[in-house]
């Protein structure tokens, strides 16, 4: 790599904080920021996983700092958001990733479920990016925001996915990228997503089993799932200078899945 490809992508100097960054495509996202130079602050519920994943990334030889909390909850949100000013003394990027799923047909699909997707797929999003801007991004007059939607924001269900509430929240989520690009770009803050495939995780795990991984595999135009280091490439292009002309999009990282008519 010669000396211009690597100060396109140096993050040295910045920070990051990653909501779900204790496991599964958080945590990847938090090696490529963290190897790039970044230090990170991680969010999550569950302690033991968040030590673990600091644990893991210190090794690697990344800086990172951790907080366990409720992201759907306002004033968990602002414990975090201050915590990370605190720690970290400002913050360059955000990566929205604390999402959840609820499998339950439409007509049997209760309103607390629905408003926990909704709450943290959503509703975080928002109090968390309203937070860094006003604490630290709109005052510096910079500043990268990443959300991760999913393919699942670009239609329906396909049979047998019965998720009705978490597709919804992706689909809100990519709207939500476009409008706050839109609206802070006059504050030099970049706003994208990304949105995945189907990538082995404790969430997704569910789904590939319902529909059968070689199903899957068949389907898609690259003949695989996603890997722990395929969203790490455009984490990077998004919270690095190689992506300073991005915003309001969301990228598809799914092994041509979405290419597919009637996939």
């Amino acid at each position: 790599m010669n000396h211009y490809s690597n100060t396109l992508f140096d993050l040295e100097g910045s920070t990051a904080l990653i909501t779900g960054g204790s496991r599964g495509i958080g945590l990847q996202i938090a090696e490529a920021l963290g190897s790039a130079g970044a230090r990170l602050m991680l969010t999550a519920r569950k302690e033991a996983e968040l030590e673990a994943a600091a644990a893991h990334l210190r090794k690697l030889g990344i800086e990172a700092s951790w907080i366990a909390a409720d992201s759907s909850d306002p004033s968990e949100v602002q414990r975090v958001c201050s915590r990370t000013f605190d720690t970290l003394g400002h913050l360059d990027i955000l990566v929205n990733n604390a999402g959840t799923s609820w499998g339950a047909s439409a007509e049997t699909h209760t309103l607390q479920a629905w408003d926990r997707v909704m709450n943290l797929n959503v509703r975080s999003l928002f109090l968390f990016s309203q937070q860094a801007a006003v604490g630290s991004m709109i005052p510096r007059k910079r500043g990268r925001i990443i959300n991760i939607a999913s393919i699942a924001g670009l239609g329906g269900n396909p049979a047998p996915m019965e998720c009705v509430a978490y597709n919804t929240s992706k689909g809100a989520v990519i709207t939500f990228t476009r409008a706050l690009a839109a609206e802070w770009g006059k504050h030099g803050i970049n706003v994208n997503a990304i949105s995945p495939g189907l990538f082995p995780s404790k969430m997704a795990d569910g789904v590939i089993a319902a529909f059968g991984e070689e199903r899957i595999i068949s389907t898609t135009p690259l003949g695989r799932l996603g890997d722990p280091d395929d969203l790490k490439g455009a984490a990077l292009l998004l919270a690095s200078a190689a992506g300073k002309h991005m915003t309001g999009h969301a990228i598809v990282v799914d092994g041509g899945t979405s290419a597919v008519i009637g996939a």
